[in-house]
């Protein structure tokens, strides 16, 4: 397993699905941690965290808030003393409209609940990484390639800017030795995301066109970004990895 003792790491969303198995993941790993939440407490989280025996705590802070974001973030740097890894998993598509009815209100609630918050966060950690070793990985997802499911216009382009902020990131920050990587999960069970916006026979068609025959779950993900998180990452930069069981090549 990597390790990532005397590392802090912070995670947005972190209370439920991706961002809570990312979270225990990395604490597990030896990162003292950090998440936000805005409708499921990460109250779990902590004490797990802390049952591994590292430093931990939730705060509820509105992502899509530069203001907020940027106090967390010193928040965290204040009660934690460093920040090295930083994920930004808060996301989510809010609804499914056509674009003939898409109102502004909700195209803008989707790019700044996606691409604006991180956008923010990394702004926000930039500021005190200040020595090599940084990592910061974005959770974008298979619809910023495919275009999604049907209503999801919105949420697509947003996820394809996070990789358009990534690859920006990633050259502008690689010559203080930080590296900024991707992920663009597919089909992921035991989140709010599908259990809300897909119907169960959507779900089963999409399995059924997943060459490895199975849906995805959280720790799927989880388990990557302990890998880029790690010291065995440190030339991996740059890059948009797909965890989607090949979903793609279907």
């Amino acid at each position: 397993m990597s390790d990532l003792r005397d590392r802090v790491a912070l995670v947005t969303g972190g209370g439920i699905g991706i961002g809570r198995a990312t979270a225990l993941a990395l604490a597990a790993a030896g990162a003292d941690i950090a998440i936000t939440y805005r409708t499921h407490e990460g109250d779990g989280v902590v004490k797990a965290a802390a049952n591994l025996g590292r430093r931990a705590f939730a705060l509820p802070v509105d992502v899509t808030d530069a203001k907020s974001v940027n106090q967390f973030v010193d928040e965290v740097v204040a009660r934690l003393g460093r920040l090295d890894i930083v994920v930004a998993n808060a996301g989510g598509l809010i609804g499914r409209f056509p674009v003939e009815t898409m109102s502004d209100a909700h195209w803008r609630a989707v790019l700044d609940t996606n691409l604006s918050s991180a956008f923010y966060l990394a702004r926000a950690s930039l500021r005190h990484m200040g020595k090599p070793g940084g990592r910061i990985i974005l959770i974008s997802s298979m619809a910023a390639f495919s275009g999604g499911g049907a209503g999801a216009a919105a949420y697509a382009a947003a996820k394809a800017g996070m990789l358009g902020l990534t690859l920006a990131l990633a050259k502008e920050v690689a010559p203080r030795g930080i590296t900024v990587n991707a992920i663009a999960p597919g089909l992921i069970l035991d989140t709010p995301f599908h259990e809300t916006f897909t119907s169960t026979e959507v779900q089963k068609a999409t399995i059924a066109r997943v060459p490895l025959g199975r849906p995805g779950y959280p720790s799927d993900v989880a388990g990557l970004v302990v890998y880029l998180a790690s010291e065995e990452a440190s030339f991996v930069t740059g890059e948009v990895v797909k965890v989607s069981g090949g979903q793609e090549l279907t």
